[in-house]
């Protein structure tokens, strides 16, 4: 196997979470637990202090919604997020890809989008 292709694997992914956030924790937390969990690149935002966490991510974005870049360098945000990190999961590849179909992928961001608006309320009530 040719070096690029191990790079490649080995950077396949990064996943920007809100540290800050008791419920992203738990769920980043379970997510890192996952077989194949070692071949991303995790990202607590709440930790940088500077307004630019990439090139066309802020870090007030980063905080207000979930972001992953591809190996590409290609960000997605949102149940398309989600989808790629799922797909690095083997335990989740499956229903990662699923969510990845451009029409499930819209209801995924209409419920993620309702989950933003609860998501302070149930911030308060997670246990830190």
């Amino acid at each position: 196997m040719d070096n690029k292709n191990d790079h490649e694997k080995q950077q396949r992914l990064t996943v920007y979470f809100d540290g800050a956030c008791p419920l992203c924790r738990r769920e980043i937390n379970f997510y890192r637990a996952c077989n194949g969990a070692d071949e991303i690149s995790w990202v607590d935002v709440s930790s940088h202090k500077d307004g630019l966490i990439e090139q066309t991510l802020t870090r007030e974005a980063a905080l207000k919604r979930f972001h992953v870049k591809r190996h590409d360098g290609r960000l997605a945000s949102g149940a398309a997020a989600f989808a790629e990190l799922w797909m690095v999961l083997p335990a989740f590849s499956l229903a990662g890809r699923i969510l990845a179909l451009p029409g499930i992928r819209h209801i995924g961001d209409f419920f993620y989008a309702m989950f933003l608006v609860v998501r302070p309320l149930i911030q308060k009530i997670t246990p830190r």
